[in-house]
């Protein structure tokens, strides 16, 4: 199966969008894919701001990107683009760190007057930085994330049946473009 890099582009660590991102992430490992969860927000913030792209923690983050088969990024919507955050990483990555990858664009917010983030805001970055193949990404509005106590995660099923629908091609696109384990 596939490796997965998970990103989240929020800078909080109990936002909607980090939560979905973790429910995301259980339904790829529960079939098999390798999921590897990275919340830029961990990142050293002195390290991001300051473009040290030597710093231990950049290097390791551009290295889990190089690894991935597929990657899931995930961000709020803020003034009608991604987050900052998550620009702050992308522009320390390789120009294209994501040749040959599969991507799923996904972005929550609270307006569906953000929807357009994805496709003229996130996508043409993911593209420019070389992505083989942009599965259609999904906005899912905050009040169709219900959290619980326990970190579980509820979803609307305005927003379940189609977001599992974007997930299901990303799979998809996964199990095609994964590579063969090696015959022993």
């Amino acid at each position: 199966m596939a490796t997965v890099l998970s990103v989240s582009g929020s800078p909080s660590a109990t936002s909607r969008t980090v939560r979905l991102l973790r429910h995301l992430d259980a339904g790829l490992a529960a079939q098999g894919h390798e999921v590897i969860p990275l919340d830029v927000r961990t990142l050293p913030a002195h390290a991001l701001l300051g473009a040290d792209f030597a710093h231990p923690e950049i290097v390791r983050a551009t290295e889990l990107f190089a690894r991935a088969d597929g990657i899931v990024v995930g961000t709020p919507v803020y003034k009608a683009a991604y987050s900052g955050l998550l620009k702050t990483l992308l522009d320390l990555l390789p120009q294209y760190a994501l040749t040959g990858k599969t991507v799923l664009p996904l972005a929550t917010g609270g307006t569906t007057a953000h929807v357009l983030a994805l496709d003229y805001a996130l996508r043409p970055v993911l593209s420019s930085m070389g992505a083989a193949h942009i599965v259609p990404g999904w906005f899912v509005l905050d009040q169709h994330i219900t959290t619980g106590d326990d970190g579980g995660v509820a979803l609307d099923p305005a927003s379940a049946a189609p977001l599992d629908q974007v997930v299901a091609q990303f799979a998809a696109a996964l199990d095609r473009t994964a590579p063969v384990p090696a015959a022993r």
